[in-house]
Order: structure tokens, then C-alpha cells, then sequence
């Protein structure tokens, strides 16, 4: 890791704690899953989803439209767990994504299924489809803003029944408070 992503980290996991937030839960003892991080109504989440990695010393990942990955900060972006996701080719990236859970050792992955920091009509099911493919468990990752708590909750692995597990993700997640929520996704059984 560059000196340069380090002091990110770092001053980003401080800003997390002078901040009062704290974390609840573990994660698997495995080291493949998909976290699901939900809900994303805001920009903060990514300072907070850094500062929970670090109190739970995590080296969790995420995915990033390639733009993201262009210098300055594509090193930065890389060291602080960015996967490049280039949407100008028509690659698949659910197998992508499962073969980098076959190529590595410790992957743990991290989606917000809403796909955008506004109101989403529904979760996009990739996190579900890249757990299924993958054979890797879903990890319920909830960012409470009432509470100032990042949470890990339940490892539930994919039964195939997607409609069946979305009602049990559901139940999980009508407690979690987003930061803005007229943003969040509602869900609908």
C-alpha cells in the first residue's frame, strides 16, 4: 500500500471514530463473501464502509466504474480495495467477478445492490448472481445512521430462489436507518 493510501485509510478510519460511529458483528470465518452494503443513500457511506473495514481489520474490496481507476487516483484506488469495472465493453461481470473469487486466496467483496446514491426502484441483483455463480456467502453490511453503527449480520448463501432470499434480506434490513431516507430502496414482497 502507497504512503499516500495509507494516510487515506488512516485518516478516514479516524474521522470514522471522532465521528462516535462504531461497528457490530464479525465477519465469516471465511475470507469469500459478497458484503451487501445497504442501504446507499450518500457519499458518507464510502468514508464510513473505510472506517468499519478498518475497525473490523477487514481488507474488504469494491467494484468502480474505470473512470474512477485514472491517475491521480488510480493507485490510491487500488490500495484501498477498488476493483476497475470497464462498462465500455460488454464483458460479464458476474463471472469476472466469480473467477476473482476463484483466483484469490481472501476476497471479500463489497455491492451496494441499490447502484446509485438515489432512490433506486429496486436492488440490482448482481451481489446476489456473482454470490450464486461464485459459491461465496452474502454478508448483510448495514450502515445505521440513527445509530452511528456499521454492522456485518447474518452469511446467507444464495439458494437460487431469488425472490424467496430477497424476502429474508428484506426482513434483515427494515431496521437500518440511511443516512437519507427518502433515497433508500423500499422492498416489495
Amino acid at each position: 500500500m502507497s504512503p499516500i493510501a495509507r494516510l487515506v485509510k488512516w485518516a478516514l478510519a479516524t474521522y470514522f471514530r471522532l465521528q462516535g460511529w462504531s461497528v457490530e458483528g464479525q465477519a465469516p470465518a471465511s475470507r469469500k463473501f459478497v458484503v451487501i452494503a445497504a442501504p446507499h443513500t450518500s457519499n458518507w457511506d464510502f468514508v464510513y464502509f473505510i472506517g468499519a473495514a478498518d475497525a473490523l481489520h477487514l481488507n474488504l474490496s469494491f467494484m468502480g466504474k474505470a473512470s474512477l481507476f485514472r491517475w491521480p487516483f488510480a493507485g490510491i484506488m487500488r490500495d484501498l480495495g477498488g476493483v476497475p469495472i470497464d462498462r465500455s465493453q460488454s464483458r460479464d461481470t458476474v463471472s469476472v467477478m466469480a473467477e476473482e473469487f476463484s483466483r484469490r486466496d481472501e476476497f471479500m467483496l463489497t455491492i451496494a445492490p441499490e447502484g446509485t446514491r438515489g432512490k433506486a426502484r429496486q436492488w440490482k441483483t448482481g451481489f446476489y448472481n456473482i454470490a450464486l455463480k461464485a459459491g461465496v456467502p452474502m454478508v448483510c453490511g448495514m450502515m445505521d445512521y440513527r445509530r452511528k453503527v456499521v454492522s456485518l449480520g447474518e452469511a446467507i448463501m444464495a439458494s437460487g430462489d431469488y425472490e424467496k432470499d430477497m424476502v429474508k434480506l428484506a426482513a434483515i434490513y427494515q431496521s437500518c436507518s440511511p443516512k437519507y431516507p427518502e433515497r433508500a430502496t423500499t422492498f416489495q414482497g
